[in-house]
């Protein structure tokens, strides 16, 4: 059996090995480490929790123990999907690199960019980043590619499924022609292939497990679940996972729960709290400091449940998980080999499904090729009366729910009070005289009230730049400035007040135009061509 002094690692890593309490390396890391040291390209495919950590930090602190890094010019750098992952990275460093002089430098989101140039600026050997902040700091001029001779992308798989892929290409073509890739994934897309075709040299290509395969030493269960309602499908998926983690009782020490969005991974967590569990939350949209904070008391056993998204959780090393729950079965196949590897030696992986997700079940078993096991409701389950019910959006006494938006319209009205039927309005009755003038018939409610007296919406009164021009019917218009404003609410000389055109009546129809007749030659006809004529257009009020 291959052990750790047989792969020609520094003695100072050695020791460090020996401190961790390993003897004999994990398969992929036998497979890797050996052309690593060789200096060739390596592809390692293996699945989450297989050890691949340390095939790359092993090799790369034996090569790099000799030279010296320059400044903003690292010698090695290592791609991360994560932030959690790219700490984790760091950590091995720390763990594998303490009898050595070797710096590092982690780069990634929540943290000051002021701390992170210094560490730069000092020159680091090992330089560890999310593809987004290690693009920040180069556009900024802080940092330089050149230099680096050796480059890992862990986890390629999780960098497509995030989108990275540009980034990851962009990255590499600021990196030297000559360096040592090594690249790890846990299954290879059509994508993540293209890409080792691309930027990798004839790689040693490390396969440890069949691709797409669940671990064999996992427990895979699945349960179906029709709930009554459709809408009430996530209620009773949380109903079935209490009961399931309730039936597992002391078998369950510690465990994650994995739901495909971040406001599930919310609901989950509140859910299991209120009902007594020892659970939290850890998804993208939380802050740094809190995510490290969670990760921590679950490795230290504090935390018992942990709700995640498969971006925040994705590559963990989390030792002694003893069971996996697919509170959501995942959107993409490749996922679920990643959810249920990380069960460790031994556990168990619950899934709950609805019919709903019959398309991504038949994805995932066409993937791994293979039908998960089916399993029944834990004894003496079933929904509660709530699951049955139709949600409520108000309550009799208190309105809407708390958290549920009131729709409610300009005039405040809301959607939901309805508009006094249209034959209960007065109706308004308009006629037209010989003289073209506009007459308005409204009922004596509305005469009797006049002007109006209460302000505009804005509070403010127009300005007098901004009303429209007068209009007299007997000659051309006037200049505004020479003519003090009528109050256009009066009708023609001053007559009763025009209403009906509501209270924003449209510049263009309280301004005269003129209407040509047209003029038709008779040739046969001594008169003269009738002249133009303008018709003018009566004052329209706002009221």
């Amino acid at each position: 059996m291959t052990k750790f002094i047989d792969l020609n690692l520094d003695p100072a890593v050695l020791r460090a090995i020996a401190d961790s309490g390993y003897e004999t390396p994990t398969p992929i890391q036998a497979g890797a480490i050996p052309p690593a040291l060789e200096g060739r390209d390596v592809l390692g495919i293996a699945q989450t929790g297989t050890g691949k950590t340390a095939s790359f930090t092993l090799p790369m602190v034996t090569m790099l123990s000799s030279g010296r890094a320059r400044a903003r010019m690292p010698r090695s750098l290592v791609l991360c999907p994560t932030r959690e992952l790219a700490a984790q990275v760091a950590e091995n460093f720390d763990t594998y690199a303490k009898y050595t002089k070797l710096t590092k430098a982690l780069l990634i989101g929540g943290v000051s960019f002021g701390e992170q140039d210094k560490l730069i600026d000092r020159g680091v050997d090992v330089l560890i980043a999310t593809p987004g902040r290690l693009l920040d700091h180069f556009e900024r001029g802080k940092l330089l590619l050149t230099g680096v001779q050796i480059m890992v992308v862990d986890e390629a798989d999780r960098m497509l499924d995030m989108g990275f892929i540009p980034d990851i290409e962009r990255i590499f073509q600021l990196t030297p022609f000559t360096r040592q890739t090594l690249f790890f994934s846990a299954t290879m897309a059509p994508e993540i292939e293209r890409i080792t075709n691309t930027f990798l040299h004839a790689p040693a290509r490390i396969e440890v497990a069949r691709q797409a395969t669940a671990s064999e030493t996992i427990t895979q269960k699945l349960i179906q679940i029709t709930p009554p309602r459709r809408d009430q499908s996530a209620k009773a998926k949380r109903e079935l996972l209490r009961a399931i983690i309730k039936s597992e009782g002391e078998a369950c020490t510690n465990a994650i729960i994995f739901c495909n969005r971040k406001t599930d991974v919310d609901i989950v967590a509140k859910s299991l709290k209120t009902h007594g569990f020892n659970a939290a939350p850890i998804h993208g949209d939380l802050d740094q400091s809190l995510r490290t904070k969670t990760l921590d008391a679950f490795r230290d056993g504090t935390l018992q449940l942990l709700i995640a998204s498969d971006v925040a959780a994705r590559g963990l090393d989390i030792p002694a998980v003893s069971h996996v729950f697919n509170y959501d079965l995942p959107s993409h196949a490749e996922d679920y080999v990643h959810r249920t590897g990380r069960a460790g030696r031994l556990g168990a992986a619950f899934s709950i499904a609805t019919p709903a997700d019959d398309k991504y079940l038949t994805a995932i078993e066409a993937l791994v090729k293979m039908a998960i096991p089916r399993a029944d409701p834990p004894e003496g389950f079933s929904l509660s009366d709530a699951a049955h019910r139709e949600p409520r959006k108000y309550d009799d006494d208190k309105g809407p729910k708390s958290g549920a938006r009131s729709s409610r319209t300009r005039s405040g009205r809301g959607r939901d009070e309805k508009r006094p039927p249209r034959e209960d309005r007065a109706p308004v009755i308009v006629a037209v005289e010989e003289d073209s003038s506009l007459i308005v018939d409204v009922p004596e409610a509305k005469r009797s009230e006049g002007r109006r007296s209460e302000p505009r919406r804005n509070d403010s009164p127009r300005s007098e730049s901004h009303r429209p021009d007068p209009i007299r019917p007997d000659g051309p218009r006037e200049d505004r400035r020479s003519e003090p404003y009528r109050d256009s609410r009066r009708g023609r000389d001053g007559g009763p007040a025009v209403v009906g055109m509501g209270d924003h009546v449209p510049d263009f129809l309280l301004r005269s135009f003129r209407t040509t007749k047209p003029v038709i030659e008779d040739k046969d006809s001594d008169e003269a061509p009738e002249a133009e004529v303008e018709t003018p257009v009566s004052e329209t009020s706002e009221g």
